[in-house]
């Protein structure tokens, strides 16, 4: 498998293989008014995708090829432009057979244009738009299954921690310390109470959709006052509020500021508006703090899915699975740590 997931990389940065989707982005770009007007550029080459800015007469546009184990995101892309056109970028073609992807320019990310309060407010304006999104594509939970999306909802999440603490298993006696061995069994004896909880957010309010699952500043691109989501490779269905747990820890970490900061809790309250006639704002918040404690493990699976594509067990960030997946050791549900 190794081998295979490197070949593959030499492959994307092969000569013959950029020859080949320079030819397939010209023939795309030619049913359009947009033609290429240089050679396309790698800009990310990684074992779970690559993508190529191409520059055109008008603004560039994006090719993106995800690796085997994320290629639904083609399919996704399309599912998404058409039930929530107004929230993404309208792929300019797709090839569910090849897993291809070509894209419109974004324009710049919230991330690059805004801090401070203006950040704070641009959230709050996003995040209702992206809960209504949720609402939107809940009746499409099995066209999502279909295509690909891993099943993180609350009533399969027990099986999904046995899943992760196996792999996170094998990981710490090949490469862990003590440290890492006394953890494993503290996030073991938590099992029990983490069942109970997936068994509380299967009654609770919200109905399962898609969740985005790597949500923040980086991720929305801003053009003309419009506000478009990318980069859907990490997507799961899920309780929706569990999107909550990486776009509210991304706010703490970008002001640098507790769980409990009023610019936290504005951005939580904001997405939550949407969901206001389904519950009291008391059984919300609730519900959102145990989606987000129970998506720590979600996310745990989600980095185990990239390293699994890296096979590199001396990866920088090889200890993150058993980082997500002690958070739910820590009562504060935007923690990932222990």
């Amino acid at each position: 498998m190794a081998e295979a997931q490197q070949s593959l990389m030499d492959m994307w940065a092969s000569d013959a293989w950029r020859t080949g989707i320079t030819a397939w982005v010209d023939d795309h770009l030619a049913r359009t008014s947009l033609h290429r007007t240089g050679k396309p550029k790698q800009v990310h080459l990684r074992p779970w995708g690559t993508v190529y800015r191409v520059p055109t007469n008008q603004q560039p546009v994006w090719f993106k090829a995800p690796a085997p184990a994320t290629v639904f995101e083609v399919g996704l892309y399309e599912l998404l432009a058409r039930e929530a056109p107004s929230l993404v970028l309208a792929p300019i073609s797709t090839d569910l057979d090849r897993g291809w992807l070509l894209l419109p320019d974004g324009g710049p990310t919230l991330g690059d244009i805004a801090n401070g309060p203006d950040f704070v407010d641009t959230l709050c304006e996003i995040l209702p738009r992206y809960a209504q999104l949720q609402r939107d594509l809940a009746p499409h939970v099995d066209a999502m299954l279909a295509l690909g999306l891993t099943d993180m909802r609350p009533a399969a999440m027990p099986a999904r921690f046995d899943e992760a603490f196996s792999a996170v298993s094998g990981w710490v006696t090949g490469h862990g310390d003590s440290t890492d061995q006394h953890l494993l069994h503290r996030i073991a004896a938590r099992r029990a109470a983490f069942v109970a909880w997936c068994g509380q957010l299967v009654a609770t309010p919200g109905i399962p959709s898609i969740d985005h699952n790597d949500l923040h500043a980086k991720n929305i691109f801003a053009t003309d006052g419009r506000f478009t989501i990318a980069d859907w490779g990490d997507a799961v269905l899920a309780h929706p509020f569990a999107s909550l747990l990486v776009t509210l820890g991304f706010v703490r970490f970008h002001l640098r500021v507790t769980a409990h900061d009023p610019a936290v809790i504005r951005v939580r309250d904001a997405y939550l508006e949407a969901f206001t006639g389904i519950a009291s704002r008391r059984d919300l918040i609730a519900t959102a703090d145990l989606a987000c404690q129970i998506a720590k493990v979600t996310r745990a699976l989600v980095w185990l899915r990239s390293l699994e594509a890296a096979k590199n067990p001396a990866n920088p960030f090889a200890r993150e699975p058993l980082v997500w997946l002690a958070g739910i050791l820590n009562d504060d549900p935007l923690d990932p740590g222990s």
